[in-house]
């Protein structure tokens, strides 16, 4: 399970963006706030190891190109993916969700998911906002075809944290659904 959860306060982590693209898309790219803009010269600077963003954005007709580096972007987790709403030709709307607050996550093999929801130093009200919303995106992704309890348990911590919390599955602490 992989997908990208939109929350109200961001992740915290600024958004360096790189969009693929060439002509009017790429002028339109970088009028809506790309921190990067390219298609061949992007392509090089990524081969020869300049990776200076951590989000990836690109036009269907640049994906050809975009495969060059696929090997590069893909362990990374910056390839963008149509699933992932990363290959669109609405420039503009992509770039403003990406810079309000998305947050991309993974599950593990073992069904685990890692996610930065905040900081610490923000006010709880804005984590708890943030969390409702994450785990709402959670419940919407479940596939179809999963029967039983999705959730078994739940913990929040720090990053560099010793402890997790969990957080109570049976009294509800958040609005799922």
């Amino acid at each position: 399970m992989r997908g990208i959860a939109t929350v109200p306060h961001s992740s915290g982590k600024k958004a360096v963006i790189a969009v693929f693209a060439q002509g009017e898309k790429a002028l339109e790219a970088k009028a809506a706030g790309a921190d990067i803009v390219g298609d061949e010269d992007l392509v090089k600077a990524i081969q020869e190891g300049k990776i200076e963003f951590n989000r990836c954005l690109a036009t269907p007709d640049m994906m050809r190109i975009v495969a060059k580096v696929a090997r590069i972007l893909g362990p990374k987790g910056l390839m963008p993916n149509p699933k992932m709403g990363t290959v669109t030709t609405d420039l503009k709307s992509a770039i403003e969700a990406s810079r309000q607050g998305q947050i991309e996550y993974r599950a593990e093999k073992h069904g685990i998911v890692h996610a930065a929801i905040g900081k610490v130093s923000w006010p709880n009200e804005k984590l708890k906002e943030n969390l409702d919303a994450f785990v709402k995106a959670l419940a919407d992704a479940k596939p179809s075809g999963a029967k039983g309890v999705y959730f078994k348990s739940a913990y929040i911590s720090s990053t560099a944290g010793p402890l997790g919390f969990p957080l109570d599955m049976k009294v509800k602490p958040f609005k799922v659904g």
